[in-house]
């Protein structure tokens, strides 16, 4: 099973404002653009969600993942709204179950179950799309990640509104200073 990230990030590393708001994304919106998300999206047969991006979800007008299967990681009790999952285990757990069941290509969204991934050495693409904003303050992508993850880089794309796409795969991890 295949596990891959698709995320905007400003340029100060920030993937919401402090208080969850990412009103910030529309300075890049353009007519019929979607910076290569919808192709990603259609190719992803489940969702792997934190609750913080979970519960951002629930606020918009209409629920983004309607047709695809939605897992959130999450260790309190919630109830679901929409057919989602929830899952409180490790994501390696997670990864051989969702395998087990036919998930050939999952979406794993969220700054804190991005890094879980990463550390689990469970992440194989990562999709930065780069906001040329500086937010100053926020919801940092990255943070612990434990051990460096050394990342190839495989693709990367400049668009007219200003937001650079990178792809990355991430390598085998790599102690730090070695």
């Amino acid at each position: 099973m295949e596990c891959c990230a698709f995320i905007a990030i400003s340029i100060d590393g920030f993937i919401a404002r402090a208080n969850g708001a990412i009103d910030w994304l529309k300075i890049v919106e353009r007519p019929g653009e979607d910076y290569g998300f919808g192709a990603f999206y259609a190719d992803v047969d489940a969702l792997v969600m934190g609750r913080k991006t979970y519960e951002t979800a629930l606020g918009f007008d209409a629920w983004p993942y309607t047709g695809k299967r939605c897992v959130v990681l999450t260790h309190r009790p919630a109830t679901s709204r929409h057919g989602e999952g929830f899952f409180a285990g490790p994501p390696e757990e997670l990864v051989a179950k969702l395998a087990r069941e036919g998930v050939k290509r999952a979406y794993v969204d969220g700054g804190a179950v991005i890094r879980l991934f990463l550390q689990a050495g469970l992440l194989d693409s990562l999709t930065l799309s780069l906001i040329p904003v500086l937010l100053g303050e926020g919801v940092p992508l990255f943070g612990e990640t434990g051990p460096d993850v050394a990342m190839e880089l495989v693709s990367s794309q400049s668009f007219p509104s200003g937001l650079v796409q990178l792809r990355y795969r991430p390598l085998r991890k790599v102690k730090p200073n070695g």
